[in-house]
């Protein structure tokens, strides 16, 4: 079975192939993009109706993860004109029900309201989410965890010893759903009532990046360039809690990553983050931040034992039946 995958280099989606490679699935590499450096796949030539139409004997299946945030309709009805013309199954994962990086939801809103009724399957991550494609769409959406996200000879390698109890907030380049700023401030409240507990706030080194450090004087903020996968899971291994200053969205690799590493998250209540794994909750979204309910889930964190941390055999069991899922749901839309 050859899916062209939208995209293909991702973690997410290169973590779908059965590890031993038993699958039958053969992904296609991301395109070149005109004028891109090596390695980038956005904007991805795939979801170009020229590109299925010259490509169409190439694969069986277009499957589309992420990478039409600056799609119109028109675009988006286009590609599945040229799917249909040429034969081709179309395969949706509907990750985001709110795009992260919108501060408007109607663009978001009008994309899957193309893909998702034209899509031939339809899946998802979590049962909340699926249970919305259903109330918007009236589509049933396969449900399938999100596999792990650091390399398998990670899963269970000993974390670091460090003094203390380290929290940390990484702002990155401040999404739109992300409200870093009065997130720490809230932090930094409870964690300084806390024996040997510290609080640190990470943020990229460009323009908004820099303007969560400006807003945070005698905070203990790193400003850096992106980290590498490397140094990101050195980095997350280094937390104790790691929260997430989310105040909209659905999923989240980085929760992921947490739970692979032994790293506690706290998470906002908005989304189905609470539902992809074990985590502790507090009330955050477009709204309201709930400090109180902030602060109480910090000190049961720092009280209580540490996170159940993901166990490398039911990982690799978990990725067997995710790539499992994806070969029958190609295989049943191929036919």
């Amino acid at each position: 079975m050859r899916v062209a995958s939208v995209p293909a280099g991702h973690v997410y989606v290169r973590h779908l192939a059965d590890p031993g490679a038993r699958d039958g699935v053969v992904r296609l590499p991301d395109p070149p993009v005109p004028g891109a450096p090596p390695g980038r796949w956005w904007p991805p030539p795939m979801l170009e109706p020229s590109w299925v139409r010259d490509h169409a004997a190439d694969f069986d299946v277009l499957h589309v993860h992420f990478g039409y945030d600056d799609r119109t309709p028109a675009d988006l009805t286009a590609l599945v004109t040229a799917l249909r013309d040429t034969g081709r199954a179309l395969v949706v994962t509907v990750h985001d029900l709110r795009n992260p990086h919108h501060p408007d939801p109607a663009a978001h809103d009008a994309a899957l309201a193309v893909l998702v009724p034209a899509a031939d399957a339809v899946l998802t991550l979590t049962p909340g989410a699926a249970a919305r494609i259903a109330r918007r769409f009236g589509r049933e959406a396969t449900v399938v965890p999100h596999p792990h996200v650091v390399p398998p000879d990670l899963l269970g390698a000993p974390r670091p010893s460090h003094d203390g109890f380290v929290v940390g907030l990484h702002a990155k380049s401040v999404r739109a759903n992300a409200d870093p700023v009065p997130v720490a401030r809230a932090l930094a409240g409870v964690v300084a009532e806390l024996p040997g507990a510290r609080l640190q706030v990470d943020a990229h080194d460009d323009d908004r990046g820099r303007a969560v450090a400006a807003a945070l004087p005698g905070f203990d903020v790193r400003v850096h360039p992106p980290f590498t996968d490397d140094e990101l899971w050195a980095y997350l291994s280094g937390l104790d809690l790691s929260v997430l200053p989310y105040r909209f969205g659905t999923h989240s690799g980085w929760l992921e990553a947490c739970h692979d590493l032994g790293t506690a998250v706290l998470a906002p209540d908005c989304g189905h983050y609470a539902e992809q794994g074990p985590c502790l909750v507090y009330g955050h979204d477009e709204r309201r931040l709930d400090v109180a309910s902030l602060r109480d889930a910090v000190r049961r964190a720092h009280a209580g034992p540490p996170p159940a941390r993901a166990d490398p055999v039911q990982r690799r069991r978990q990725r067997e039946g995710i790539a499992r899922v994806h070969a029958e749901v190609y295989a049943s839309v191929a036919r």
